[in-house]
């Protein structure tokens, strides 16, 4: 299964638990399937998360690669002074 399917079957899941009339058996098994896809889509999102890069244009003009931060940026220390492309 893929990031992309599980995030279907995601929504596929919400869109019955809100449906009227759904028994607490099948509300249980959705519960537990959504729990186990979302587990595993969260897993499959860090990991692409860690490989995110930024590319930084140095002073020289070349290009670099950077970790990308926690909090969606380059570090300032961690550039520079160069700027973003």
């Amino acid at each position: 299964m893929s990031f992309e399917d599980d995030v279907v079957r995601l929504e596929a899941i919400a869109v019955e638990l809100e449906q009227e009339g759904v028994t607490l058996e099948r509300a249980l098994q959705l519960f537990e399937e959504g729990v186990t896809r979302l587990r595993r889509a969260s897993s499959e999102l860090a990991r692409a998360e860690s490989q995110v890069a930024v590319l930084v244009e140095q002073l020289d003009g070349a290009f670099a690669l950077r970790p990308l931060h926690p909090d969606g940026a380059a570090a300032a220390s961690e550039l520079g002074g160069a700027k973003r492309a």
